[in-house]
């Protein structure tokens, strides 16, 4: 199993030098551990210099085959970490010089999401923090790869000894020129939050514009909110982006990424075979069949389920005792959930199928936003593993992650009709071996809550509306809110659905203690509304909808009216 990273200003060196060590002697395992290791971090450097341009993929290809190719030439591995950022900012700056820039802004056009648009999704940013990540959009790109390290260094993965040492300048420099770029970004933010508003003069201003960020808009929109009461009357307090920054997770890499070192895993001598008819060029075939480099024939890391993402979502804030109460109150069982005699293998004799729980089959009505949630019963706990790691995005249809032990699991909801509209095919809960059960719905909102009163944009927060389309539940479906608790006793799979409507799940082995402070966040703290306990705290609690023991070929075709 890959180790967690703990970042320290001394770098990477402590808790990797034997693994860098063995990697160089030419132990497979180590290697392979390295690469996997530190890929989401070349990604992320990557992913955001460029904006998620579709060359990403490639320059990282190309900066893990260089680390690879060089490892024998790192003396101290203490400084691993920014030699392999400084690599990875090498292939940036080489990209650019290979382009010229009419090939740029032709590639652009074509360019896959953009990493803010994929940093807002993936890691459920609101507020100021989205309102950071999306002004990245309106840096040039030299501003954009020093924002790249120093968004890093904020939130705890680099050091500015290492982001200085990545740029190729001093640390006096680099002091500098962060202050420029942070500079830079507040001007962005601005135009961010104007665009947001409801300024006349500024939706005039902007009738001619093609809605693609350069500098020459960037210029005419901050000169526009310069002099501009509507628009520079910020009605909330800003918050410094390094503030906003710290304890922002690595963007996961996305599902379907492949880092194929040797040519999709063939052997190095059969890579070297094929090397004149795919391109590669003879250095680095050589490379690749040198001993420190040739234990990675054969390995190829899929992003989203072989590496490990060690941070955590933001910690909700400790709630005060609950007070008053609004349990959850399932319906009386359904037909479908009661006991029922199955044949044995005697025919003189029947076996009684021990069922559980209460399957809720109806749009549970949200309770006042104010009343404080009961008490949340405390199940064992022993832990839960999953094959997504700490943090298992799934973004698209057959994604799936599979949960073992005993334990709470989150599953957080994303919602996207602005991107797809339509009907909503529900997650499936496949395979299960043992009890699962729905236990809580997490503080903030259900993802029908009206965003402030409606007036200003008329539709709801997460479902949608009329401007961008509507995502539409099944019938009988439960209200799902933004993020939602299981407990889990056993194994199960949890896979996405998706077709129609476009949405998003992540998820993430938690604790009683974390469901139970998420539940008790109100609008005493910000949110919306309370959070709902569901658990009975016996095996009359409600159990997920769409859950079933068996495997079907399509998860999709999983009945509702589960029978466990």
């Amino acid at each position: 199993m890959i180790r967690e990273r703990t970042y320290v200003d001394e770098g990477a060196g402590r808790q990797w030098r034997s693994t860098i060590a063995a990697a160089q002697a030419g132990d497979r395992q180590a290697l392979d551990e390295l690469v996997e290791g530190w890929l989401p971090l070349v990604y992320n450097v990557v992913g955001r210099a460029l904006n998620g341009h579709a060359d990403v993929d490639d320059v990282v290809q190309e900066t893990m085959l260089r680390a690879v190719d060089n490892l024998g030439s790192l003396r101290d591995p203490d400084s691993f970490r920014s030699w392999l950022v400084a690599i990875a900012m090498r292939q940036i700056r080489d990209r650019a010089r290979r382009k010229r820039p009419a090939q740029l802004d032709e590639s652009a056009a074509h360019e896959a999401t953009d990493f803010a648009e994929l940093t807002v999704l993936r890691l459920q940013l609101e507020g100021q923090r989205r309102e950071v990540a999306e002004a990245v959009r309106w840096l040039d790109d030299e501003d954009r790869q020093l924002l790249s390290l120093w968004w890093l260094e904020v939130a705890g993965e680099l050091t500015r000894r290492e982001l200085a040492a990545a740029a190729g300048i001093s640390r006096q420099h680099a002091a500098v020129r962060v202050q420029r770029v942070k500079e830079r970004l507040e001007t962005a933010r601005g135009i961010v939050r104007a665009l947001d508003g409801a300024c006349p003069g500024l939706r005039e201003l902007t009738a001619r514009w093609n809605g693609r960020p350069d500098s020459v808009w960037r210029k005419r929109l901050a000169r526009h909110i310069r002099g501009c009461g509507y628009c520079g009357d910020t009605r909330e307090s800003v918050v410094p982006a390094e503030r906003l920054l710290v304890g922002i997770a690595l963007v996961p890499i996305p599902v379907g990424f492949t880092l194929s070192l040797a040519l999709g895993g063939k052997t190095a001598v059969a890579a070297t075979a094929t090397t004149t008819s795919v391109g590669w060029s003879a250095k680095v075939m050589a490379a690749i069949t040198q001993p420190a480099v040739a234990v990675t024939a054969g390995a190829t890391i899929v992003a989203g389920g072989a590496y490990v993402v060690t941070q955590t979502p933001d910690a909700p804030p400790r709630a005060a005792a609950p007070t008053a109460s609004s349990t959850f109150r399932p319906p009386a069982p359904t037909p479908s959930v009661t006991p029922s005699a199955t044949p044995s293998p005697s025919p003189s004799r029947t076996r009684k199928v021990e069922l559980y729980g209460t399957v809720v089959d109806a749009v549970d009505q949200a309770p006042d936003p104010d009343a404080r949630p009961a008490a949340l019963p405390q199940r064992p706990e022993s832990g839960i593993t999953s094959t997504g790691g700490r943090q298992a995005v799934m973004q698209h249809r057959g994604d799936s992650v599979t949960l073992s032990g005993q334990g709470y699991v989150l599953v957080r909801w994303q919602i996207s009709p602005h991107s797809r509209p339509g009907a909503l095919v529900m997650p499936a809960w496949t395979g299960l071996k043992g009890k699962i059960f729905h236990v809580a719905s997490g503080g903030g909102r259900r993802m029908d809550d009206v965003v402030g009163d409606g007036s200003d944009r008329g539709y709801v927060t997460g479902m949608g509306g009329p401007e961008i389309g509507y995502a539409v539940l099944p019938n009988g479906t439960q209200q799902m809110w933004q993020n939602e608790y299981f407990y889990l006793d056993g194994t199960v799979t949890l896979t996405q659905n998706e077709r129609g409507c476009d949405y998003g799940l992540t998820v993430f082995p938690s604790t009683w203690e974390a469901a139970n402070e998420d539940v008790r966040h109100g609008p005493d703290r910000g949110a919306i509304r309370y959070g709902l306990v569901r658990d009975t705290g016996n095996d009359t609690a409600p159990v997920p909808q769409y859950v079933t023991r068996g495997t079907p070929a399509d998860p999709a075709t999983v009945p509702q009216r589960s029978r466990v």
